[in-house]
This record gives C-alpha cells, structure tokens and sequence, in this order.
C-alpha cells in the first residue's frame, strides 16, 4: 500500500494542562514529598501539535476544551503555536488536567483528570473535516473513558482512504475496551507505543519481538516501539514485513515528560516533508533526544533547532 504524504495534522486526542511536580522520589504509599519546584502548563496532546507544528506542519486541534482557566491556559498556549481549534469551548465543563511527578532522573508518572476533552455525544466527531491529506492522530486517552471512546474509535474506523490515522494507545492501552480499540486497529496506518506499552500489549519485552507482534495484530498499520535511550524499533509492514531497530543519539536526560509526545510529532511532521519511515524515525529520535535534555513538558525543538543539533560534528 502506498500512502502520499499528509499535508497537515488533524489532531483526534487530548489537550489537558499538566501540573508539572519536581520530586527527589515518588512518595510511600500514604506518605508526602515536598516537591522541590511546580508549575502549570499545557500539555497532554499539545506536546504532540505543538512537536508537529514546530517542524512546519500545520496542525487542527480537533478535540474538546472547556471554558474555565485550564481550558483558557490550553488555547492561549495553542494559539502561540499556530494551531487552529476547531471546536467552540464546553460551557459546561472546564479542560481536564494531570499531576505529573518528575524524580530527580527525569522518569515521571501521571494521574489525569478527565475533562472537556472527553467527547462522550454519539456524532461528536462527524463534523471533523479530516480525509484524503491528512494525517489524523488518536490516542488511547480517548479510546478509554466509557461512552467517548467508542463514538471516536467508530469515527476513527470510518475515516476514508488517503487519511492517515496515527494511533498511540498511551499508558493506559491495556484498559482499552475491545469494542473501541479493535475498529481502530483495522484501520489505523501507523501504531505507535513504548517499550513498557508494547511489553504490556505483547508479554514480549524484546522490542523488536513487540514490534512484529503488534504488526501481526493490525489489518494495514506499521508499527513504532519506542524504547527511550535505546531509541525505537521499526516494524514496516510494505513492501514486505521488516523489522528495524533504529538508534537515537546518546544524551544527558534532564526531564523525560513529552519525550514520546515529540517523537511522535516530529516523526508525522518527518513523513509530510517527504522523508521515507526509517529516516522519520531517525529525525524523531534526535528531536526526542533533544527533548529530554531541557526540563518542561513541551520542549520539542523547532525544525531549525533540529537540523542545527543533527549537523553537530
């Protein structure tokens, strides 16, 4: 199967605001931590647009957002990078968040709160102008939650050829009901996850071995393992099924929040411009490695920042 180039970024996922919490560790169980800085700023899905549009892809934020702060903070940060939203604001509920705890190695984890993200109307999604061009991206954040997900992964299932559809399960991809993620699978083009993600889809541990087994699973999708440090592995369905593991440059992590988040931006933004999958994924790695380097949770580089690190001697 050939696909052309997408020529923007249709954005099916969740812009929440991340209430970021530096930690020396994550506490016991019924204990407390001082946290040594905290901030509040978007993220979510907006680590993703804003990777994708920072390399000259333009992006539509499709999903949901709420009239309240978190959702003004949202729009404030999407209209800074260009980003067109194409909904008008819930009046009835405010964006959702999450608390990120980032330790001292730059390891974090998350506990999210739902919000106006979270389109739970049967027809919600049957106004997206996405088709032929573009590039589509769903996440398992809106695959999960009862009533929203099945109504975006019937959307999602529809979409007609010549769409993209990206799809990453995130952490909670073992909690994806059948009945919202099995449509998805049949038709999405690219399946992207982590090492741990894929491990938890699989039972494999091995990345490559991941990989090959996800490709097994879908209809027509290649399939993306990210594996940090390690870089990723890249299981290409056409010509003929391969599986490439493909190395990221070795660095210093400061912050791992939206490393993944950039990679999958800049891989989509890497594909647009003409690059083949194996030199997106290379270009994904170093803006992934680059990211981690500098502490936030949106830190993606610009495509000339990008290029400028990649030309390093």
């Amino acid at each position: 199967m050939t696909v052309t180039p997408p020529r923007r970024l249709v954005f099916a996922g969740e812009a929440i605001v991340d209430l970021v919490m530096r930690v020396p560790a994550l506490p016991e169980r019924g204990g407390d931590m001082l946290a040594t800085s905290s901030g509040l700023a978007a993220g979510g899905g907006f680590n993703i647009m804003a990777a994708a549009a920072r390399q000259g892809l333009p992006v539509v934020y499709a999903g949901g957002h709420g009239t309240g702060p978190m959702g003004d903070l949202v729009r404030s940060a999407l209209a800074a990078e260009g980003i067109a939203v194409l909904r008008p604001p819930d009046p009835r509920r405010d964006t959702g968040f999450d608390v990120a705890l980032v330790e001292a190695g730059g390891e974090r984890t998350f506990v999210t709160s739902l919000g106006a993200e979270a389109l739970r109307e049967p027809g919600s999604w049957d106004g997206v102008p996405a088709g032929p061009g573009d590039a589509v991206y769903v996440s398992g954040y809106g695959l999960v939650p009862p009533g929203a997900g099945p109504v975006l992964g019937a959307w999602a299932a529809a979409l007609p050829d010549g769409a993209v559809l990206f799809t990453d399960p995130g952490p909670l991809a073992v909690g994806i009901p059948a009945g919202a993620l099995d449509p998805v699978l049949a038709r999405c083009d690219w399946w992207s996850c982590n090492q741990r993600e894929a491990a938890l889809l699989t039972g494999a541990s091995d990345p490559p071995q991941a990989a090959a087994l996800l490709l097994t699973r879908t209809a027509r999708a290649s399939v993306i393992v990210r594996s940090g440090p390690s870089g990723c592995t890249l299981a290409l369905r056409v010509p003929e099924p391969a599986v490439t593991v493909i190395p990221a440059p070795a660095v210093e992590a400061v912050d791992t929040t939206g490393a993944g988040d950039a990679h999958s931006g800049v891989f989509l933004a890497a594909l647009a411009a003409g690059l083949p999958p194996e030199a997106a994924a290379r270009r994904a790695n170093a803006a992934a490695a680059l990211t981690v380097t500098r502490p936030g949770p949106a830190t993606s580089p610009t495509r000339a920042e990008l290029d400028a690190w990649l030309a390093r001697p």
